[in-house]
């Protein structure tokens, strides 16, 4: 058996304290010992949207007929009281109405879908 040297288990031999600068283009010599930490990201803004549920097990429906235009879409404001959409429940049409003002930033189920019980419908960031 015989004996290993620091380099030989994988250790770089250093030479004196410090390390040699190399220069990226268009950086100063002046600026280059300067070290520099990212700022801190400004706080997200957060997310202060509420959610219409369902209250009860049915169908969604977001129009009052197929052929007729959606009670809401996104990005436009509802008012509270206002039908939003319908849930198809035992063939009796029930229209679910906002219980909050607000924008719609989220409809987060498809039309015709079925629901369950408290399952978030739209979500509202309020006035």
């Amino acid at each position: 058996t015989g004996s290993f040297s620091p380099t030989e288990l994988g250790q770089v031999p250093t030479v004196g304290a410090t390390l040699p600068t190399v220069l990226s283009p268009g950086v100063s010599a002046a600026s280059a010992g300067k070290i520099t930490t990212p700022s801190a990201a400004p706080p997200a803004e957060e997310q202060t949207w509420e959610e219409i549920l369902s209250p009860m097990v049915g169908t969604f429906y977001r129009a009052p007929a197929p052929d007729e235009a959606p009670y809401t879409e996104v990005g436009e404001r509802i008012s509270s009281g206002q039908v939003v959409c319908i849930i198809e429940a035992m063939k009796l049409m029930n229209e679910i109405e906002a219980d909050i003002s607000g924008q719609v930033m989220e409809i987060l189920v498809n039309n015709g879908d079925p629901v369950e019980y408290k399952q978030p419908l739209m979500r509202i960031k309020p006035n």
